[in-house]
């Protein structure tokens, strides 16, 4: 089979996670740097990955790579790269993003425009012929600029890999469901463990819970770009990634996973969107307010995204403020919990009365937030019965 490098973007970090990920999926990994991970693997390695991957934004082919300070240097290194062995003579190709950062070249509209004039180029020496009408299948292709090093990637995925299909019913200020997962992984919980969400909104943190749990594949029940690249990457590559991704599936196992939120029309939307996940039957999902947080059992997690918005009047700070104090409240008097926020408020901490042991900052979107952790007591382990 023919090798790929191939390159996971992810959300500023989150690199450790999918680093992880792409391990645990048996590829070794080439480069990490902010939001991206490239790795080595073959045709099916891509399917696997889109499939498979929770907290990648999408899987970029490599085409290639090279040196540009101007658009000369630019446009001769794009015509440089053998498009005709990844694009057919009827392909729909352009380049959908560049990015730059660091480099001489940086309107990503002019480099759209001299790097499409290259592949054409190419095309027209690589196929020997003029005209190109572009009636077959979609080639979107990505581009960055890094201290002008310019890198040149298919994008095999199309739709970005947190639209796992289920989240059909919206409410304000969801979370992205890879980002929902990769918090959830920087967390101790495992699944089998106790995890409440208190501001569930759409249900995303206790939805991404349960596809763990229950080792539901998030790419399984969509589509990508690449299933129609069947000269690149045969039918039969995902066939077999999604054969053994369903092979993984367990719906009977044991979990306490739930949510609360305060609106009756984001539970029914959380509700809905479980149902369309599969996992409806693994998740409790009820109208509270979180200052009636309560749960008998000890050591629970709480993984949250509770509201922060930016630009807050004096009322609508006062109102931030309660809703933090009442969730500090309310896991103090839980016994031996452990708690985690996402949140970009500033006085996060003081609100709620506690001190993290760490944060991390995370970038949700362009909006810059810190990743709270505040770990309860380990529940003692558990003792060999054949002892």
């Amino acid at each position: 089979m023919q090798t790929y490098e191939l390159i996971a973007p992810c959300h500023f970090g989150m690199e450790s996670v999918l680093k992880k990920e792409i391990y645990d999926l048996g590829y070794e990994i080439t480069e990490v740097s902010d939001g991206r991970v490239s790795f080595e693997g073959d045709e099916e390695a891509v399917a696997r990955a889109n499939i498979g991957l929770r907290t990648a934004e999408r899987v970029l082919l490599k085409a290639g790579s090279f040196h540009a300070e101007t658009y000369e240097e630019l446009f001769q290194g794009t015509r440089a790269i053998p498009w005709e062995e990844f694009l057919p003579a009827d392909a729909r190709f352009w380049v959908t993003k560049a990015a730059s950062v660091k480099s001489r070249l940086f309107s990503p509209s002019d480099i759209q425009s001299v790097m499409k004039k290259a592949m054409v180029e190419r095309m027209r020496t690589g196929w020997r012929r003029d005209e190109f009408p572009e009636t077959g299948n979609d080639y979107p292709l990505r581009v960055f600029l890094m201290k002008d090093q310019v890198t040149c990637a298919l994008d095999t995925t199309g739709e970005s890999l947190h639209k796992r299909g289920y989240r059909k019913m919206k409410v304000a200020a969801p979370i992205a469901e890879n980002l929902a997962a990769g918090l959830l992984m920087l967390t101790p919980w495992r699944p089998g463990r106790i995890l409440v969400d208190p501001f569930c909104g759409s249900g995303t943190f206790p939805i991404e819970a349960a596809l763990m749990a229950a080792g539901i594949a998030p790419g399984l029940y969509r589509n990508f770009t690449a299933e129609q690249w069947t000269h690149l990457l045969p039918a039969q590559v995902w066939k077999d990634a999604s054969d053994e991704a369903r092979e993984m599936i367990d719906l009977h196992v044991d979990t306490d996973l739930q949510g609360y939120d305060i609106d009756p029309a984001a539970i029914a939307a959380a509700r809905e969107n479980a149902r369309l996940a599969g996992v409806d039957k693994l998740i409790h999902f009820q109208v509270r307010p979180v200052s009636r947080l309560s749960h008998p059992k000890k050591y629970g997690f709480i993984v949250t995204n509770p509201p922060y918005g930016e630009r807050l009047s004096a009322d609508d700070l006062a109102a931030v403020r309660t809703l933090y104090r009442q969730l500090g409240d309310a896991v103090r008097s839980l016994d031996d919990w452990s708690l985690y926020v996402i949140s970009s408020f500033e006085d996060c901490e003081e609100a709620l009365g506690m001190k993290a042991s760490k944060n991390r900052k995370i970038y949700n979107g362009m909006l810059k937030t810190y990743f709270y952790q505040f770990p309860g007591a380990k529940p003692p382990k558990r003792k060999d019965k054949r002892d």
